[in-house]
């Protein structure tokens, strides 16, 4: 079991009670190991003191794998999952399917998930909603507590105050900071649980323990980086046994390399949509993170291949760069996208 030094290494996550280690665990890039890998990895994890999981229905076969290596040592491990649903019948089958595929009788918070939009807001709010399914299984002890995430903070912010939310799940890392300054004092105000997701930018951040201990000291609960070895256990969990504080110098690292950035970066933000072509202009650049940062290269083909518009449709209109607050070329970045996975799909056929 983890013995951290630093006092900071364990919560209670809000209003729910739970106390977890501040470093959980991110389920989307055990998708690509096998299940005997997955379940070493996740085995590894809960005896390294890493015990808040999370998952969704999304993630292809995440919670069967998690549902395998956590049976028998279920009482140990707080595991949050996901519905992408916003009726109440779909995140219903949803909650069902996750029971399913995690082995459990429950799940510890179980969240509306990426509600982007006021019209989902409403969507799930409302009468028919997807909530209504969560509100009906947590009377049931199907589910502990409700949660929800999103990208944007202000549509979370309109959440909190219409519904008693017991967690929040965010983008926070050193490029995704506009929780920061309203989202996250309000949920802590609440005594809403905060879970910081995207702690690396899907892989686009380096500086990984320099960007961790910046996450865990501007507010947030727990981090939940995805992990696919061991050393990543070990070197995530040994963050905890840091000061959080940067220094001045090692601020400076962190705000180099955002700027390093630049403007080939997508908050995902969807000030861009929508697109006149109907192209999911940030789900594209998901997709294109997913098959180059996390590997997961047949997964993001298959969702690619499901998708009515992809790169290639993009006819360079302009509409989203004079929208995006950001000024990305994202003409450019998708002709880019579309050339490089060919190329890369010919070396593996090689």
């Amino acid at each position: 079991m983890l013995e951290p030094r630093n006092r900071d290494a364990r919560t209670v996550l809000g209003k729910t009670g739970i106390e977890v280690c501040r470093m959980g665990f991110g389920g989307i890039p055990i998708q690509r190991l096998s299940f005997p890998e997955a379940e070493k990895l996740i085995a590894a994890a809960l005896d390294a003191g890493i015990d808040f999981f999370d998952t969704s229905r999304i993630y292809t076969d995440s919670e069967a794998k998690l549902g395998r290596a956590l049976a028998g040592r279920r009482d140990r491990a707080v595991i949050a999952s996901k519905s992408y649903s916003r009726d109440a019948a779909r995140a219903r089958a949803d909650l069902e399917s996750s029971l399913g595929e995690l082995k459990t009788d429950h799940v510890d918070i179980y969240q509306l998930h990426n509600v982007s939009t006021e019209a989902d807001l409403e969507r799930v709010l409302g009468s028919g909603g997807a909530l209504e399914a969560l509100d009906r299984a947590r009377e049931q002890g199907l589910v502990r507590f409700i949660g929800i995430t999103g990208h944007k903070p202000w549509i979370l912010e309109k959440a909190l105050q219409a519904y008693d939310f017991a967690t929040i799940q965010v983008p926070v890392n050193i490029v995704e900071q506009s929780s920061l300054d309203k989202l996250i004092p309000y949920a802590r105000a609440r005594d809403i649980g905060i879970i910081a997701m995207k702690p690396v930018a899907g892989g686009a951040l380096k500086n990984v323990k320099l960007n961790l201990r910046f996450i865990l000291a501007s507010g947030v609960d727990v981090a939940i980086p995805g992990m696919d070895a061991i050393e990543q256990v070990h070197e995530n969990l040994s963050v905890l046994n840091a000061p959080l504080l940067l220094s001045i110098q090692e601020r400076q690292i962190l705000d180099n390399e955002k700027e390093s950035l630049g403007d080939h970066f997508c908050r995902r933000c969807e000030y861009c949509m929508p697109c006149p072509e109907g192209l999911n202009i940030p789900l594209l650049h998901l997709m294109e993170g997913y098959y180059f940062r996390y590997n997961l290269k047949d997964w993001a083909l298959e969702r690619l291949a499901d998708m009515a518009k992809t790169f290639s449709d993009c006819t360079a209109c302009g509409v989203c760069v004079s929208r995006c607050p950001y000024e990305l070329d994202m003409p450019g970045l998708f002709q880019s996208a579309a050339a490089r996975i060919a190329a890369d799909r010919k070396t593996r056929q090689a």
